[in-house]
């Protein structure tokens, strides 16, 4: 029972230093918060008193929350962050534009965040930090038209910037999408080979000099699948749905994204270190 007691004391203590803490970031009088939460002067004095060992009940702490804009639960200890629910929601869940371009500012700008750390990415097609331009050309000037140039080099800067950036890269790549790429089938219909070859020659070299810092894995979509997706170390993952970019940045979901890549890799069917090999017989073909 004594230790009851002395949990209730120190439960009631914290309570008192949250609430003098949220007043005070938020320049709330004690006068402020009692009209606000509609109870005499002396209740708000009665809790925030050095002498108070009682915690209020569960309806003026949801009040005196809701007034200063911060959690219930984190008033009475029963959670780290200050902010409400829904605020931490809509931190841990965002959903943004997906422009038609090569390497848009909100990739770029996450990158840049996660600089140092390992990036996973498995892209829609090819990944766009290993095109030639000629294939971002072919690719991206039927959405961007006359400002294709323009964005293109703008997006060469960035890709320079992205593999000077300490981060490791792992790509993992479906075998489909090289074979397609090779046969100018699919979505690469009406590639010209010239295009293909100079863009495998850029490939295989990247995967050569840059090796183990840029590790490419090639998985059967027979076996496993993965929507395209990127993680950006611990701090955040995106999956990508054509037209918005859904990024998750709370730890749980971070790390089932980070398990998902890493089944990936288990499962490739071609491994990082045979991925050359690979390129180079595809390559043939064309």
């Amino acid at each position: 029972m004594a230790g009851d007691k002395v949990d209730k004391r120190d439960r009631a203590a914290l309570f008192r230093d949250r609430l003098a803490e949220a007043m005070a970031e938020r320049g709330m009088t004690q006068s402020a918060l009692s009209r606000k939460v509609q109870v005499d002067r002396s209740t708000i004095s009665q809790l925030l008193a050095p002498q108070a060992t009682r915690l209020p009940n569960a309806q003026l702490a949801a009040d005196c929350a809701q007034a200063l804009g911060i959690s219930a639960d984190w008033l009475l200890g029963l959670s780290g962050r200050p902010e409400p629910l829904a605020d931490l929601l809509a931190m841990s869940l965002s959903i943004t534009e997906a422009p038609r371009a090569p390497i848009d500012e909100t990739i770029y700008r996450w990158h840049r965040e996660a600089a140092g750390y390992k990036i996973r990415h498995v892209p829609a097609t090819l990944p766009d930090m290993l095109k030639t331009t000629a294939m971002l050309e072919w690719e991206y000037r039927p959405q961007l038209g006359r400002t294709a140039e323009q964005a293109i080099g703008a997006s060469e800067d960035r890709l320079s910037w992205m593999q000077a950036a300490r981060s490791d890269y792992e790509i993992a790549l479906p075998l489909h999408e090289l074979a397609a790429f090779a046969a100018a089938t699919g979505y690469y219909e009406g590639l010209p080979a010239e295009v293909r070859r100079e863009q495998f020659d850029r490939l295989i070299a990247l995967t050569a000099e840059l090796y183990p810092s840029l590790r490419i894995y090639l998985f059967d979509a027979r076996r496993v699948f993965s929507a395209p997706i990127t993680v950006f170390g611990p701090l955040l993952a995106v999956l990508y749905l054509g037209r918005h970019y859904l990024a998750f940045r709370d730890s749980a979901r971070v790390g089932s994204f980070t398990q998902h890549f890493d089944w990936l890799v288990r499962e490739a069917a071609v491994s990082a270190r045979e991925v050359g090999d690979h390129l180079r017989a595809l390559r043939e073909t064309i």
